[in-house]
This record gives structure tokens, C-alpha cells and sequence, in this order.
């Protein structure tokens, strides 16, 4: 088994150490100690930190991180787990998707105005008028409806 020290490791999983002491802190690796009280970690503690930066990326909680990671003493088979993963994850996924159509809608939006600034000419101090009827936006447009 190899054992690497805080900076070591720090420098194999991209983080500082300050991160993995504070990682140690919240209980989501636990370093062992050298009779000298250093630490010390192994090639798993290095899974486990590439795995909390892979969850967090994905929007995870370091809380939601420790829970996922609690699964593993309390279900050998690992059944219980992927069930429990696959229920996170599938939670994640529809946040995501919601947030992505919001983010659509106003992106829409958005077009919407700019595409009615680009036709407003000379002044804009009204509507674009005439061209109303063949723009692509005219069923959202306040100003055609009441025309």
C-alpha cells in the first residue's frame, strides 16, 4: 500500500492541502498518522478525493458527498447504494434540466428584445410598426397585439 504525505497528495488530486485537512474535518477521508503524528494517506483516500471533486462538480454538497460515501460500511453489496446513487443523481439531473429551461426562457427573452432594437431605426421612439406583422416574435409582442 502507498502511503503519501498531505503535500503529496495534495499535488496528485489537484487540491491544497488546506482543502484535504477541511475535507479530513467534515469526515469525508480520514488520514492516518505516523508515530510522529504526521499524516498520511493512501492510494483510496486519492479515489476518495478525485471522487469529491468529480460530486462537487456535479453540483453535490459536501454533505450530500458524506452521505453517499456513509453507503459504503453500511451496504456491502453495493445495491442499496446504486439504488440510493441513482436516486441522487436522477434528482440532480431534473434540477438541471429545470434550471436549463429557465435559463432558455430567458435567453429567449433576451433575443426577443434585442431582435426588436435591431429593427428599431432612427430614433426609437416607437414601435417598429409595419414590420410587426412579419416578425417571428409578433405573438409575444405587446405592441402588435395592440394594434
Amino acid at each position: 500500500m502507498r502511503r503519501y504525505r498531505i503535500g503529496e497528495i495534495a499535488s496528485l488530486s489537484s487540491l491544497t492541502e488546506r482543502t484535504i485537512r477541511y475535507y479530513e474535518e467534515q469526515g469525508l477521508i480520514k488520514a492516518r498518522r505516523s508515530e510522529g503524528g504526521q499524516r498520511w494517506y493512501t492510494d483510496e483516500d486519492l479515489v476518495y478525493l478525485k471522487r469529491i471533486i468529480e460530486l462537487k462538480g456535479l453540483g453535490f454538497s459536501l454533505q450530500e458527498i458524506r452521505q453517499i460515501f456513509e453507503m459504503k460500511d453500511a451496504d456491502r453489496s453495493g445495491n442499496r447504494r446504486r439504488e440510493a446513487l441513482l436516486a441522487v443523481y436522477r434528482k440532480k439531473y431534473q434540477e438541471d434540466i429545470s434550471r436549463l429551461e429557465a435559463l432558455q426562457k430567458h435567453i429567449d427573452e433576451l433575443e426577443w428584445h434585442i431582435h426588436q432594437l435591431e429593427k428599431a431605426e432612427d430614433g426609437f421612439t416607437e414601435c417598429p410598426g409595419a414590420l410587426c406583422a412579419s416578425c417571428q416574435y409578433r405573438a409575444r409582442c405587446t405592441f402588435f397585439r395592440s394594434q
